[in-house]
């Protein structure tokens, strides 16, 4: 699978033939770097005053390092198909095999990184429900007030949480139909090609 750069990522990366390659290997610790911790102004003035570029160049250059291994590292590009993503930019094959280099060398980490990042989400471990009904008040003699409890157990990182949602049955049956037709939607090829991408 080939990276599909956009004209703004090129752009970005467009200054890394005009560096040495020790520039080069240094732009990659910052990258990953600013995967762990974040953006640090102070990096990447540094860096500018060092090769005589402005501050947001460097941010740039950086930015869009990040992202071409981020997308690399997050797809598991294959080698050859990395080298082919970037042979596109036009750099020379030294930079090409420095890049690769990079890659390979923190990749792993770089996923772990993602990982690391990815929201934890509860998931589905039982249900109760209950079904009430109302059928007179001390005001109202004859009235029928249905009522549904459920009482949802999640997991979340290896702890037990317990939800408890009360509705209406045409507010649950409403429910209902908007879930089932998430589930259709899921069954798409766009839905298939997005959650697919996504792992």
């Amino acid at each position: 699978m080939l990276l599909d750069l956009s004209e703004e990522h090129k752009e970005h990366l467009a200054f890394l033939p005009g560096v040495d390659s020790a520039v080069v290997a240094e732009f990659g610790r910052i990258a990953v770097e600013f995967l762990r911790r974040g953006a640090n102004p102070k990096i990447y003035e540094g860096a500018a005053r060092k090769l005589g570029m402005s501050s947001d160049s460097v941010q740039h250059g950086v930015e869009g390092l990040t992202y071409l291994l981020t997308e690399s590292s997050k797809f598991m590009i294959s080698e050859l198909d990395f080298q082919d993503s970037v042979f596109v930019l036009g750099f020379s094959e030294e930079l090409n095999r420095l890049l690769l280099q990079l890659y390979l060398d923190n990749r792993n980490e770089i996923r772990t990184i993602l990982g690391e990042l990815t929201p934890r989400v509860p998931s589905y471990h039982n249900i109760e429900w209950r079904l009430d009904v109302q059928l007179a008040s001390r005001s109202l003699r004859k009235q029928i007030k249905p009522s549904v409890t459920i009482k949802l157990h999640l997991n979340q990182n290896g702890d037990r949480t317990i939800k408890v949602l009360q509705t209406d049955p045409a507010t649950l049956l409403h429910l209902i139909q908007e879930l089932e037709q998430a589930l259709e939607e899921m069954k798409t090829n766009h839905c298939r090609r997005v959650v697919r991408n996504i792992k």
